[in-house]
């Protein structure tokens, strides 16, 4: 392995890490957004879907939501990711568990930062449709 290559498997750029902290819990996804942040719903094709959240607040609602419909059983496996000063994608498997079924399917995250703040979020669950359709199988009180 060439010295630059070697570097480069060391080096991680802060946005991976900061990624990285934030799909190991999704609680903590306000410390890392701007006041103004914009979330793109995995489900914003969806009929009566709510497709955008905006504001620090708001964010962290939907994903404290998501975590209260899947009864604390979502799980976020990361695969892979890659991220600069600007962007970052995140590939993995997203899965959970309720009444006895469960579901899994690979997620795509996509993020734009702006001075090392969270500005943009866009979900995309590979199978948004089923994934909303398993959650409203198995309401959770």
């Amino acid at each position: 392995m060439t010295r630059c290559a070697a570097r480069a498997v060391t080096d991680e750029h802060p946005n991976v890490a900061l990624l990285r902290a934030i799909y190991a819990d999704l609680t903590r996804i306000s410390e890392y957004v701007d006041d103004d942040v914009v979330l793109h719903a995995a489900e914003r094709d969806l009929p009566g879907a709510v497709p955008t959240y905006t504001g620090a607040r708001a964010v962290l609602e939907k994903e404290i939501d998501l975590i209260r419909r899947t009864a604390d059983t979502l799980v976020m496996d990361v695969g892979f990711i890659a991220a600069n000063d600007y962007f970052g994608a995140v590939f993995g498997h997203l899965r959970a568990s309720l009444d006895e079924e469960s579901i899994a399917m690979p997620f795509c995250g996509l993020w734009r930062f702006r001075d090392g703040r969270i500005v943009e979020h866009w979900e995309n669950a590979y199978a948004a449709a089923e994934f909303a359709d398993f959650l409203t199988r198995h309401p959770v009180s």
